[in-house]
């Protein structure tokens, strides 16, 4: 069976995952749901200083601290920025990425960077505006694809606020070429090692 480690996307936490957590876990996989730092349960900790690095420091202690290797490393939307990161550091412990309709950026690149000009307003205005310059409440679910009155139901009294520095911090890989086949430009990517 396979290891599975799941990250959510921005404004969520790893409750997001429950639905496919189960499926996995009956199919006999092992799996992992972290809720990113100020996000879901750990809301409480959101602050000014969250940054895209945060949530690499707090996949990669995942990783470390529950001693996982031969990993099925998953990153959803906003997570693609995490895992794009988090591949360069500890390739040695993933037997796949995947990119589940996320952002893959290059060096240097931002979420902020990779959304798009239309986006990246919305979201400027909406920290400013509604957010107190450093925080980016939840886009409407519509925006999200999420049109189900059960899902919207569901998932919107769960989200979270999101620290913008995490959205707006560009990843830095310090190699890109060690990332080799880590680097394909898709919304849905399956890369194998």
């Amino acid at each position: 069976m396979s290891t599975y480690l799941l990250v959510h996307g921005g404004w969520h936490g790893g409750w997001y995952w429950r639905r496919v957590t189960s499926i996995l876990r009956e199919a006999g996989h092992e799996v992992f749901t972290p809720t990113l730092t100020g996000l879901g349960e750990r809301a409480h900790l959101l602050s000014p200083e969250i940054d895209l690095d945060t949530h690499i420091r707090d996949i990669l202690g995942v990783m470390k601290y529950e001693d996982l290797h031969d990993l099925i490393l998953v990153g959803h939307s906003y997570a693609g920025m995490i895992i794009t990161a988090v591949a360069e550091q500890s390739v040695e412990r993933l037997r796949h990425l995947v990119y589940l309709d996320a952002f893959i950026p290059q060096n240097g690149e931002s979420l902020i960077d990779v959304i798009g000009a239309d986006f990246a307003a919305i979201f400027h205005e909406r920290v400013q505006v509604d957010g107190d310059g450093w925080r980016l409440p939840p886009l409407p679910l519509e925006v999200l694809g999420i049109t189900e009155e059960a899902d919207k139901l569901w998932i919107s009294p769960k989200l979270t606020d999101q620290p913008f520095k995490a959205f707006s911090q560009p990843v830095r890989l310090q190699d890109e070429a060690a990332a080799g086949p880590y680097r394909a430009r898709s919304s849905t990517a399956i890369i194998q090692r």
